[in-house]
Order: C-alpha cells, then sequence, then structure tokens
C-alpha cells in the first residue's frame, strides 16, 4: 500500500504529463519552416525596344511545393510567368503550401536597336533670292538604315526629305528610321544682298524759311544709284516724292530707299534770317530825379526806343522785359535801360537818376534853424529829441516846427519870444509850398 506522500506525487506526475501533450498525449508543435529555404529563379524575357511592354519573366521556386507567385508585392497566382513587362526592376516572391516563402530579383534592359548604329544625313539646296523671300528649297536623303522618314528644324515629320519655302539662316533637317533611330545634318541658306556694290546719292536743294517763328522752308531732294526710290525726313514715314515743305528752322535728314531697301542719307540745314541784322535800336531815356527825404522814392524814367520795329518791351538793369517804358519808384542811383523790339533786337540806354538839389523856400527854414534852435538841437544835444542839423528831421517834423516856432504852442520857441513875423512867414511860407526838401 502507497503512502499518502507517494501518491500525492503520482498525482502531479500525472497532471504534468497531461499538460505537456494534450488531452490524448503526442509532441509539442513546431515551425514548418524551420531550417527552409525557398530559392526563387527565373528566365527572362526583355522587352524588344525602349518603351516597348513585351517582356516576360517565368519564374520557379524550390525548397517546397504547391508553390504560388506574386509579382513586386502583388497578389499571388499559382502560375510563375508575367507578361508585358517594361524595362525595369521586378521582385518575384514564391510561397509554398506549408507558408514557406523566397524572393529573387530580376532587371529586364531593353535592347537597344540603334546601338552602334550610324545615319548620316545628306542634300542639296537652294538659297532664296533675296532678303525677306522664302523661297529657298533642301532636298536631303539618309544613309545607315532604312524606312526614313524627315523632319526640319523640329517640325513634323514627312516621308519626303524635301522641303520648300524655305528663309535665309540655319535650317537642321533630321532623319528618324523604322526603329526611332535618327541622324541630323545643317544646312545654311544665305540670301543674296541685293545692296552690294550698290552706291545710292541723295542730293537736295533748301529754301529758307523767310523768318524765326516762320515754319515755310523747304527741301526738294533726288537720289541716284538705283531706281524704286522713297524718301523719309528724319526717319519719318517714306513717301514716293523727295520733297518736304512746311519746315521751320533746323536740321533734317533725308533718307532715299530703293525698291530692294538699299538706303543711303543726306543732311540739310534750314536758317532763319536775322531780324536783327543791320538794326539798331537806341534808347534815350527821360529822368525825373529823386527828392531828397521822400519816401517812397519817387526817381523815374521814361524810355524812347528808336531804330527796331514796334511794338517794344522794356527791362530795367537784368530784371523782366515788361510792355510799359516807364520805370517809377526809383532811388538815385545808375541804371540800364533795355528796349526789345517785336523781332526780338535789343538796344539800351544808359540813365542816372540824381537827388533834387534844396528849393530856396527850405533853405531860407534851414538857415533860420541854424541861427535860431540849432544850439538847443544838435547831435549832441537833442532836446524835445529833435536835431535840426540833419535835413530831413527839418523835413519830417515841419508840423512841430510850425506849431512851436509860428503859433507858440503850448510854449514859443525859441524860449526867448517868439521870432519876428518876417522869419515865421519863411516858416509858413515854405510848409504851404508843400513843406519839402526841393520846396
Amino acid at each position: 500500500m502507497r503512502s499518502p506522500l507517494q501518491l500525492i506525487s503520482s498525482l502531479i506526475f500525472g497532471i504534468f504529463i497531461l499538460n505537456s501533450c494534450g488531452k490524448g498525449g503526442g509532441t509539442p508543435a513546431t515551425d514548418p519552416c524551420r531550417g527552409v529555404t525557398v530559392t526563387v529563379t527565373s528566365s527572362i524575357t526583355n522587352p524588344s525596344a525602349p518603351g516597348q511592354s513585351n517582356g516576360s519573366l517565368v519564374a520557379s521556386a524550390t525548397g517546397g511545393t504547391g508553390f504560388s507567385f506574386s509579382l513586386n508585392g502583388g497578389a499571388f497566382q499559382s502560375s510563375g510567368s508575367f507578361n508585358n513587362l517594361a524595362s525595369g526592376s521586378y521582385t518575384v516572391t514564391a510561397k509554398s503550401s506549408t507558408g514557406c516563402s523566397g524572393t529573387g530579383n530580376f532587371t529586364l534592359t531593353a535592347n537597344n536597336p540603334c546601338a552602334g548604329l550610324t545615319i548620316t544625313v545628306n542634300g542639296t539646296f537652294t538659297n532664296p533670292t533675296g532678303p525677306g523671300t522664302n523661297n529657298g528649297t533642301i532636298s536631303a536623303s539618309a544613309s545607315g538604315s532604312s524606312g526614313f522618314t524627315f523632319s526640319i528644324d523640329g517640325n513634323a515629320y514627312q516621308s519626303s526629305g524635301n522641303f520648300t519655302g524655305l528663309g535665309g539662316g540655319l535650317h537642321m533637317v533630321t532623319a528618324k528610321d523604322l526603329n526611332g533611330c535618327t541622324g541630323t545634318a545643317n544646312f545654311t541658306l544665305v540670301a543674296p544682298d541685293p545692296c552690294a556694290g550698290v552706291n545710292i546719292v541723295v542730293t537736295g536743294t533748301v529754301t529758307n524759311p523767310t523768318s524765326a517763328s516762320s515754319a515755310n522752308g523747304a527741301i526738294s531732294t533726288s537720289a541716284t544709284g538705283s531706281t524704286g526710290f522713297t524718301f523719309s525726313l528724319n526717319s519719318g514715314a517714306y513717301q514716293p516724292s523727295g520733297n518736304f515743305t512746311g519746315l521751320p528752322a533746323g536740321n533734317y535728314t533725308v533718307t532715299a530707299k530703293d525698291a530692294n531697301g538699299c538706303f543711303n542719307s543726306a543732311n540739310f540745314s534750314l536758317v532763319a534770317p536775322n531780324p536783327c541784322s543791320g538794326v539798331t535800336v537806341q534808347v534815350t531815356n527821360a529822368i525825373t530825379g529823386v527828392t531828397p527825404c521822400q519816401l517812397p522814392a519817387n526817381g523815374s524814367i521814361t524810355a524812347t526806343p528808336s531804330g527796331g520795329t514796334s511794338p517794344y518791351t522794356f527791362s530795367l538793369n537784368t530784371g523782366g522785359y515788361q510792355p510799359s517804358n516807364i520805370f517809377n519808384g526809383l532811388v538815385a542811383g545808375s541804371y540800364v535801360v533795355n528796349a526789345k523790339d517785336v523781332n526780338g533786337c535789343i538796344g539800351s540806354g544808359n540813365a542816372v537818376i540824381n537827388s533834387l538839389p534844396a528849393g530856396p523856400l527850405f533853405n531860407a527854414v534851414k538857415a533860420l534853424l541854424q541861427a535860431e534852435c540849432v544850439s538847443c538841437h544838435n547831435a549832441a544835444l537833442q532836446n524835445g529829441g529833435m536835431d535840426w542839423t540833419v535835413d530831413c528831421n527839418i523835413v519830417t517834423f515841419k508840423d512841430r516846427i510850425k506849431i512851436r516856432a509860428v503859433d507858440g504852442t503850448p510854449s514859443s520857441m525859441p524860449p526867448t519870444g517868439l521870432l519876428p513875423l518876417s522869419e515865421r512867414q519863411k516858416i509858413t511860407n515854405w510848409i504851404t509850398a508843400g513843406g519839402r526838401y526841393t520846396d
């Protein structure tokens, strides 16, 4: 009989066997791909030409059975054949019935039908007959292959190598065979220069305008050295005639162009007559002197022109011109009066404005003040702010002199008493005459 301990040990061992082998017993599960290597190989058919999609791969695999195949990660298929392939790199994956897989990388390369092939283009050409004409031709052919078509200057291909209606310049002809292999040749068409050796000479006569402000001059030109001339003035539009009218004074260029576009030019100058030639404008001036101690200044000049054509305008010194010949409000000094006639002819005359002399009435009053009043009214002693040694002070303050020395208001001057009537009358007479320096 087993002990309780032996029974427990037997029970634990039985449970271990059951968990390890399953209900019915057996061995643990294993990876079916462990140690299995699937190798993918393929036969290749390259595309027949660049741009074609007629290549193929036929793949097979070893390392298992029941394979299916995938191209570049696509769906799996039972066949290892893949058709309609273009040039490029491809990856084929093979998967066995037990799920074991392997891959193979393959590259399809199109055959280059132009390798080692040289296509040569030759031809003849005729130049256009003149500049701007499009009647040149090129007749091209090609060798080195077959089935050629031809293109000129990158345009559409055509079966013929003949090209017409061409202008001068560089033209490139390309020949392409059935496989797209090409060759090129350049042809330079040169239009003859119709002006080579042509010497056009432009001559003419001018009619000057009648005055500086007139636009009635003319240029009459002709040309030799070719035919079919048209004429242009100062790069303007061409006209059949070489005559140009209605022109003011100035410089002009006349260009003559023949029927072929050959041209030459000549320069002409139209000169207006000088309206001042032989004309001498003279100016005489009547002058009014300046009255001292009077503001504003009252000097004036009245100009009289001669020798030109009226109407005149007048300018003082360098000032602007004016219609009037009188200049007022001038101080003493030297002036130049300019006169300009209707044709712009100018003459000038000098004028000197002097200060007018003191008048007898003013001199009498001045002498009276110097005799009776200057002792108290001078530069050093200006009682009441008056200095009678200054002439213009006498003129400026004449009313004050009358009130004090003639009327005695509010007190008489000089302080010793009113002047004698005859002396006071000198002051009254001067003020009555206007109280000016010149009175």
